[in-house]
């Protein structure tokens, strides 16, 4: 038979197991705004896809373009393209659109660029920055003097993009006596050409494989339009007249330097 004690105690630790912690983490586990909003746009996505929008990708992908970018949430990595269905783009992202990992003190491309050119038949790469590129202004300030802007593993990324800027000083390929957005804005481009060079010198990235470099402008820098990708290199050649060669008719004006 139970005692009052014994009662006491279960009905403790019931009441224990069955507790809603108190303060400042009870209030974080309720306050779900930014979920509530990620589950109401995944339910109008879900709502608003026919019922064969995935049939060609159910089992495989073959995007016609892996196109690496900047983790800005400015930059809308496949709707820049206009493309309004799944499999079209291959998306790697990391601070200041690097195509390079280190690897025991070595510079290799990185994975998220190489596994669609291996694996999903891949055959054109696109490097694109952005203007107003925080990486990019957070290395130029390094490389001026100034510090990192942590954490680690931000520095990290920066701190590979600080060798890009040194060298565009030490060429003199910007106007180093510029005010700041105009130069962060030159390097930007300067650092999708270095890209892309690095992706052509890469013996990892077979010689058949084009590769494209873009700028994406949401603040009118190159012209008068937002969201434009403007095309800065075409497999090496940056020069906006021989690249306007290349580009079909009607996309000449696609072709701008901030460099030239």
């Amino acid at each position: 038979m139970a005692t009052d004690n014994d009662d006491g105690d279960r009905d403790e630790g019931d009441a224990d197991a069955n507790a809603t912690p108190d303060g400042p983490d009870r209030e974080r586990d309720c306050d779900h705004e930014v979920l509530e909003t990620l589950l109401a746009g995944n339910r109008r996505h879900v709502d608003s896809l026919p019922d064969d929008y995935f049939r060609d990708v159910r089992t495989g992908q073959h995007p016609g373009v892996v196109a690496i970018c900047c983790s800005d949430s400015r930059v809308p990595h496949e709707h820049m393209w206009g493309f309004d269905h799944p499999g079209a783009v291959f998306t790697p992202s990391n601070i200041g659109n690097q195509v390079w990992d280190e690897d025991d003190g070595e510079r290799i491309v990185d994975g998220g660029i190489l596994y669609p050119i291996y694996h999903t038949e891949t055959a054109v790469a696109a490097v694109v920055g952005h203007t107003g590129c925080g990486a990019v202004t957070a290395a130029y300030r390094v490389a001026t003097g100034g510090n990192v802007p942590g954490p680690q593993g931000v520095d990290k990324w920066v701190e590979m993009l600080v060798p890009v800027v040194e060298e565009a000083l030490e060429r003199g390929a910007v106007d180093a006596d510029a005010d700041e957005e105009t130069v962060v804005n030159q390097l930007v481009e300067y650092n999708v050409d270095r890209q892309v060079q690095f992706l052509r010198d890469a013996a990892d990235v077979p010689d058949d494989i084009s590769i494209y470099g873009f700028v994406y402008d949401f603040q009118r820098i190159y012209g008068d339009a937002d969201g434009r990708a403007y095309l800065v290199n075409v497999d090496g050649e940056t020069d906006p007249a021989a690249i306007r060669e290349c580009v079909p008719d009607g996309y000449e004006t696609a072709a701008v330097s901030l460099l030239s």
